[in-house]
């Protein structure tokens, strides 16, 4: 069985060598793992902050500070 000879095989390597393959075991446990289910995102609305918003009559109006370069 694989499991048998991968465990023989890591009795075997010396304990500096067993830590790596511990190490890449949980490499690929979160490389290859199922991904979460996302959350769907709430789509914005149109027109959700009409009236939250208020511009000024003279937006576009000349500043005062800026006379002398017009």
């Amino acid at each position: 069985m694989l499991q048998t000879e991968i465990l023989e095989s890591l009795q075997q390597l010396p304990d500096s060598l067993q830590q790596e393959v511990l190490h890449y075991i949980e490499f690929l446990k979160t490389r290859y793992a199922q991904p979460k289910a996302e959350t769907p995102k709430k789509r914005r609305a149109a027109g959700a902050l009409k009236g939250k918003i208020i511009m000024a009559d003279d937006f576009d109006a000349p500043l005062e500070d800026f006379k002398e370069y017009m």
